[in-house]
């Protein structure tokens, strides 16, 4: 019997395809760091998802870039090692979030929680 999955099929994959989280509009401030060269990016998030953040940016880092995210909304803040997903030229970068200590992990399903209250 064939395998109906190949890896040509999982390869054309687009980004789209492999979300697995629902993204939700989310407006904060965000601080990215390049963890290989310490350089700075700032930037407002557009969307937020249990997987990541889309930051809007003029200056996004490269695809694959290991990063420290800061996300500040009113008086919280978020802290969450990361890696650049997906660049978008001119208009920001898609960021999988890779490890949240657990005061930002709770503080991230807050936040979820809330805005899926409001979908």
């Amino acid at each position: 019997m064939s395998d109906r999955t190949s890896n040509d099929e999982s390869r054309s994959l687009s980004v789209r395809d492999r979300r697995f989280c629902i993204r939700y509009p989310f407006a904060a401030d965000v601080v990215v760091l390049n963890l290989e060269t310490g350089s700075r990016t700032d930037g407002v998030t557009c969307d937020l998802s249990l997987g990541g953040i889309f930051v809007c940016t003029s200056k996004p880092l490269a695809s694959n870039t290991r990063v420290r995210v800061t996300l500040t909304k009113k008086d919280q803040k978020l802290e969450a090692l990361g890696m650049v997903r997906i660049v978008k030229p001119r208009i920001g970068m898609g960021i999988e979030f890779l490890d949240l200590e657990p005061p930002h992990h709770g503080l991230l399903c807050r936040w979820i929680e809330q805005l899926s209250k409001v979908r």
